[in-house]
């Protein structure tokens, strides 16, 4: 069965399942492509409030499927770079989305796997998770965004050993490093991100949106760039409706009801 991007719903919050189990979840452009797809949806719905990606079954994502990989050699390079950018479309999406997006692994997130969580805002993962930058194991380079967000998550001589061993890396080691927000006993890393999202949908989603935003804009900006932002979207934030709902709220010692 070819790869597929199942999506379901919990309450308010999107769940987005890889399905290929045959190839352990590995991902191709019609998985990109659907995630794509699913975002925008999600974007354009009130009712949504955050998003859940994970993998059916064991794992989360072997990443690329190697024989897919190996039959595009004989093709124009031009097919590949496409299969990429489709990918790369879904890793844009996913940062430039105003809602948290939460990784749920389990089992193994290897390659772009590892990529697509390493793009998401928050990582939830099984105790015995590991995850790999497995491409050096393959003769091939990092791709969806990895050195970008290694880069930006840990010093740079550590993100170069990630990125050239290829090792697998425990989740509790991730977890020390900062990059995998919680750890979760075997099983459990959907049930846990569902319960962090939902603690999140509780919150004003404008307010998820600025913080997303000025989250992804500080590595580029400067102290001055950074500050005028904050100022802006403070203002902004306050007088958007949410604002007086909040601060009412917590006046009244009640809890708040965001738009």
């Amino acid at each position: 069965m070819p790869a597929e991007l199942k999506s379901t719903t919990h309450g308010r919050t999107m769940v987005l399942t890889l399905s290929n189990p045959e190839h352990r979840n590995a991902m191709g452009p019609e998985v990109y492509a659907a995630g794509v797809e699913a975002l925008n949806a999600a974007d354009r719905s009130a009712e949504v409030r955050s998003v859940v990606i994970t993998g059916e079954g064991p794992w989360f994502s072997a990443g690329g499927n190697l024989q897919r990989l190996l039959a595009n050699r004989q093709r124009p390079p031009e097919v590949q770079a496409q299969s990429i950018e489709a990918m790369h479309s879904w890793v844009e999406a996913i940062r430039t989305f105003p809602k948290p997006v939460i990784a749920a692994v389990e089992g193994a997130a290897a390659g772009a796997g590892f990529s697509l969580a390493l793009a998401c805002d928050l990582i939830v993962a099984a105790e015995d998770a590991v995850f790999a930058m497995a491409y050096s194991s393959v003769g091939l380079s990092p791709d969806g965004g990895a050195t970008w967000s290694l880069a930006h998550a840990v010093p740079r001589q550590l993100a170069t050993e990630l990125l050239m061993a290829g090792e697998r890396l425990p989740a509790r080691r991730l977890h020390e490093l900062g990059v995998v927000n919680r750890v979760v006993p075997h099983g459990g890393a959907l049930a846990a991100a569902l319960e962090i999202a939902g603690k999140l949908n509780e919150r004003a989603p404008n307010v998820l949106a600025s913080i997303k935003e000025l989250i992804n804009d500080a590595p580029a900006a400067t102290l001055t760039r950074q500050l005028a932002s904050e100022r802006d979207q403070f203002v902004r934030n306050l007088h958007h409706p949410n604002g007086g709902i909040g601060i009412e709220a917590f006046l009244a010692r009640q809890p708040p009801r965001y738009e």
